[in-house]
């Protein structure tokens, strides 16, 4: 009785999500998502040009450059994003530090889709044991919103270039962050991400050796499946179902699928940890278990804790206290896989 009203719980907190979206139509623009691409007019051109980029080693990797303008004051951190988009808001990255007063560890924080706030009581929590938390506006979020939408339409939607463009764009954003951390002298450098996020944490940690941890909450490695079958997207759906098969986005967003990369996230030098809800209608648990066969097949070894909880409540008790003591032992360096809950 009690996880029936837990379904029906998480099924209204969907509904409240739903209020703003809306169907967008479908759009091709490869050249946001592959630079220098031109009369890209069909499906199968774009795929090509995915499948390109997905052989490509290099097409994550953050190009460097100039560390010299980045501001920091009075708890924030912002400076330019290395991808100039439309919208001059989005082109500004902006992070929320918390101190611990010690420069042993920094978590780095990526959130969820829509976003309405930042995780002020994960980062208090963990800077008070020592881990300096930085938490990181994906892009079309918070400080970076882009003027006049309700919800941030263009980090996710069913413009094919667009989305591949956002998420390329928050790693790079993360990297070049994190490659201000280690300057600033952090000696051991994790992240985590939740939902929408996890998938821009783990791509990360696939193309960064400074990430020496990877906690995953709520996450799989098809971002085109999720979006296909999720609770949360419907609306893309709605639009991309009339113009394009379920196996052609896989092929359209193949740079953004994490099971490309599990070889990169079984790297010996890297920790896997990972949250599930069993009752999960936005990132389905099958979905969410395709990924971590692909991850052992690869010879990873994820600490993985499945809670018998639905996507949103997760952020309930017990649940919450349930993965944020699993994170805190696996940043604590714990080694004994979590239980099955």
């Amino acid at each position: 009785m009690y996880h029936n009203w837990l379904d029906r719980w998480d099924e209204r907190r969907a509904r409240r999500g739903e209020e703003w979206k809306k169907t967008t139509d479908f759009i091709l623009d490869a050249d946001r998502a592959f630079p220098g691409a031109k009369n890209v007019a069909t499906i199968e051109e774009f795929c090509v040009l995915a499948d390109q980029a997905v052989a490509d080693p290099a097409y994550f990797d953050e190009p460097g450059g100039d560390d010299q303008r980045f501001q920091r004051q009075d708890g924030w951190l912002k400076f330019p994003s290395d991808i100039s988009t439309d919208v001059e808001e989005n082109n500004v990255v902006w992070a929320k530090i918390t101190e611990s007063g010690s420069f042993d560890q920094a978590l780095v924080i990526f959130h969820h889709w829509n976003a309405s706030a930042r995780n002020r009581q994960i980062a208090k929590y963990f800077s008070q044991r020592g881990i300096t938390v930085v938490e990181m506006a994906l892009p079309y979020h918070f400080e970076r919103s882009r003027s006049g939408s309700l919800y941030a339409d263009y980090m996710l939607s069913p413009n094919l270039g667009r989305t591949i463009q956002s998420v390329r764009q928050a790693v790079w954003d993360g990297q070049k962050l994190i490659r201000w951390l280690k300057i600033e002298g952090y000696r051991e450098i994790s992240v985590l991400g939740m939902s929408l996020g996890s998938w821009v944490a783990g791509m990360i940690a696939a193309h960064d050796s400074a990430v020496s941890k990877a906690s995953l909450f709520l996450t799989a490695g098809s971002l085109a499946d999720m979006v296909w079958t999720g609770r949360a997207t419907r609306s893309i759906r709605g639009s991309l179902e009339p113009e394009i098969e379920l196996t052609d986005l896989r092929r359209a967003w193949g740079p953004l699928n994490l099971e490309n990369y599990a070889h990169n996230l079984a790297r010996s030098d890297l920790e896997l940890h990972v949250v599930l809800a069993k009752r999960d209608k936005v990132v389905l648990p099958e979905l969410s278990g395709s990924f971590m066969q692909k991850l052992k097949d690869a010879a990873a070894r994820p600490n993985i804790l499945e809670l018998n909880c639905g996507h949103y409540s997760l952020a309930m008790p017990p649940y919450i206290l349930l993965a944020g003591l699993s994170l805190k032992r696996f940043l604590s360096r714990a080694d004994k896989p979590a239980r099955r809950i």
